[in-house]
């Protein structure tokens, strides 16, 4: 006895809603618990059919979908669906002709028309699947429109396409393929970027299982909202589990965010799916380098020049290792690739780098030199710092934290004792000083994080009269300043794993914000990592980074950036006597013993053995010293200066002054 109508309709539905949601067992045990009773329901052996699609049951599915095609020869859903089956198994010339029957059966069948497309291109019949794409096109002219605005953006013809989609969305305002495209437009524009945003998001919305929408929702995310760019890289995943270049997206979110562990995952979900991603095998070889998986971050660089042997970046990225030394091979090969007249400028550039590891190591220091000095000169032109506005924003800074301001607010703000900042100059031991304090039982490293510096930002920023960041602080209320340290304290929290009761933050570029971090957290340490100036600005001109640091690209800019920092620790030494503790680089080489004892005394932590095995540390470690900071102390990078004493005749004159301050054992280093 049949059951009634609406008991199917409603397991049908149920069934629907759980493919829906991506749980396709559920769907499963529903269309088996109806088809238990109603053996021949085709449309349950259809919905079932899709349930074990999405789990990869694929020999399972196409029995199901033979035999519904058995009791329903005229369905034509249910050939095309086979087809899909046959596809998803590379078993094309099988799948063409489900898909044709299906076309047969019901012309009007759009995805069957692009599906054979797909077929027959895979096939290498390319000129019977353009005429299937474009009677997919031509079946709506709203896809006949997203697909010209498309091109148009192809052409770089932005605001053509705009135009376009904007028209269209009037006609047809919940066209979520229109959506996504006009919020590409404006990506692409590097505009509207708000709006992209909000059309991406009513169009995840409106359709939550548009794949397509939550992978572009998830990329632009990437930019400000790492957090909810994972989340959106996840629901992708969740709807496509194969889908290997979500798997990268978010291995690249998670390595953004400080998760290596979960970056390094990603990333090799995303290789299983699809091995030969160049960008995808560098982003795991990152990973690797993060958690101290030297041989296998190798790997993966290595990998990642097989699939592109113009991948410079690569080549930089095994440079970047510090204690790794090229084979003369590979060096050949990046001498090799300079020779190419198409080679393109950032490749080049990162080649260039990379060659002058390659050369210091075999001691050719005079090759070494025009390696890094022609690779800082081209880098230079890519990026933009402007010294004299950055010496008048300072200036503004020690203007407003003066010493009568910060006396009159001292006991404002959070009193949380929890941070030890770490600052400085790149390339100057804040990774060592942060490996000692990570080494203790108390401290918990994290990584450097941009929290303070967002802080600042956010200072002032909705203000109509334009006043901002530094000037704005003389209005906050003793209510603000101890939410601002509060939210400091918050922010941080994402950012640990232990409940230790004290964590460093190493991000050197906050020296200019200790006035602002005594005010909002009056009870945190800062420590200065200091280093001879001509090794310091020496190790920040042969390092590439990856963003920002653009004053390290240009001898003069980096004279002068080293004595605006200098300038800068004096100024809170004179206002805030006491708060920050000077660590110089070369004394802590010299003497680990009793400058790891002077940490500790000023940090008020007992001392502890492990602070001096600091290389015996597992932790993850993402900056350019990770590799130099899992070795024991070691001499060898003391007065590395000396080697290109020849070249640096423009430091020596702007900065004598400054090293003529420095202890002996300083300024005597690798004598």
């Amino acid at each position: 006895m049949n059951q009634p109508t609406t008991d199917k309709d409603q397991s049908l539905n149920q069934a629907i809603g759980f493919l829906r949601s991506n749980r396709p067992l559920r769907a499963e045990e529903v269309c088996r618990n109806y088809l238990n009773d109603n053996p021949g329901c085709t449309e349950h052996l259809r919905l079932l059919s899709h349930a074990l699609m999405k789990q990869d049951r694929l020999s399972e599915a196409e029995e199901k979908l033979r035999f519904a095609v058995s009791l329903s020869p005229k369905y034509p859903q249910l050939y095309e669906d086979l087809g899909s089956v046959f596809a998803m198994q590379s078993r094309f010339d099988e799948a063409i002709p489900q898909f044709q029957e299906a076309i047969k059966l019901q012309p009007s069948l759009p995805l069957a028309h692009k599906k054979l497309g797909h077929a027959l291109a895979a096939l290498g019949r390319g000129k019977e699947a353009d005429e299937q794409y474009q009677t997919y096109i031509e079946s709506n002219p709203n896809r006949q429109a997203v697909i010209e605005a498309a091109d148009l953006l192809n052409d770089e013809k932005v605001e053509e396409a705009i135009s376009i989609l904007k028209e269209l969305l009037k006609r047809s305002p919940n066209d979520v393929n229109a959506m996504r495209y006009l919020a590409r437009a404006y990506r692409q524009s590097e505009k509207n970027l708000q709006d992209a945003e909000a059309l991406l998001r009513s169009a995840v919305q409106q359709a939550p299982d548009f794949t397509p929408g939550w992978f572009d929702l998830a990329s632009l995310l990437m930019r400000e909202k790492i957090m909810e760019a994972i989340t959106a890289y996840k629901k992708v995943i969740e709807l496509d589990p194969k889908n290997a270049a979500a798997w990268g997206g978010l291995g690249s979110a998670y390595g953004l965010a400080m998760y290596p562990d979960e970056s390094a995952k990603a990333y090799a979900k995303s290789i299983e799916l699809n091995p030969d991603v160049p960008n995808v095998l560098l982003g795991h070889g990152h990973a690797l380098k993060t958690l101290g998986h030297q041989d296998e971050a190798l790997d993966a660089y290595r990998n990642a020049i097989i699939n592109k042997p113009d991948f410079g970046e690569a080549y930089w990225s095994m440079a970047n290792l510090k204690i790794f030394e090229f084979k003369d091979s590979e060096a050949d090969s990046m001498l090799n690739q300079l020779e190419d007249v198409n080679l393109p400028e950032n490749e080049e550039i990162h080649f260039r780098f990379a060659l002058g590891k390659a050369f210091e190591d075999k001691k050719d220091y005079s090759k070494a030199w025009h390696y890094y000095h022609t690779g800082n000169q081209k880098q230079r032109t890519t990026v933009e710092h402007f010294p004299v506005e950055m010496e008048m924003r300072y200036n503004l800074v020690k203007e407003v934290f003066n010493q009568e301001f910060l006396k009159d607010r001292s006991n404002s703000g959070h009193d949380c004792p929890d941070p030890i900042l770490i600052i400085g100059l790149p390339r100057s031991g804040s990774t060592l000083v942060e490996q000692i304090l990570a080494s203790h039982s108390q401290v918990e490293g994290t990584s450097e994080l941009p929290i303070l510096g967002n802080i600042a930002e956010s200072i002032g920023q909705h203000r109509t009269d334009g006043i901002r960041y530094p000037k704005a602080v003389l209005e906050l209320r003793d209510k603000d300043l101890h939410a601002y340290g509060k939210q400091y304290i918050d922010e941080a929290q994402r950012h640990r794993i232990t409940d230790k009761p004290f964590f460093t933050d190493k991000l050197p570029n906050n020296f200019p914000l200790v006035g602002l971090l005594s005010l909002i957290l009056p009870n945190a340490k800062v420590i200065n990592a200091r280093r001879h100036p001509l090794d310091s600005c020496l190790g920040g001109y042969k390092q590439l980074f990856s963003r920002g640091q653009n004053f390290t690209y240009d001898m003069l800019d980096l004279a002068h950036y080293y004595q605006q920092y200098d300038s800068m620790i004096k100024h809170w030494h004179k206002v805030l006597p006491g708060k920050i503790l000077d660590v110089h680089y070369e004394e802590t080489v010299e003497d680990l013993d009793s400058q790891v004892r002077r940490i500790l005394d000023f940090c008020r932590l007992p001392f502890e053995q492990s602070c001096i095995d600091f290389h015996q540390t597992d932790r993850a470690v993402k900056t350019a010293s990770s590799e130099q900071v899992r070795q024991p102390i070691y001499k060898g990078a003391l007065g590395t200066w000396r080697h290109y004493e020849e070249f640096l005749g423009l430091w020596k004159e702007q900065l004598g002054e400054i090293i003529d301050e420095l202890p002996n054992v300083s300024k005597h280093a690798g004598l």
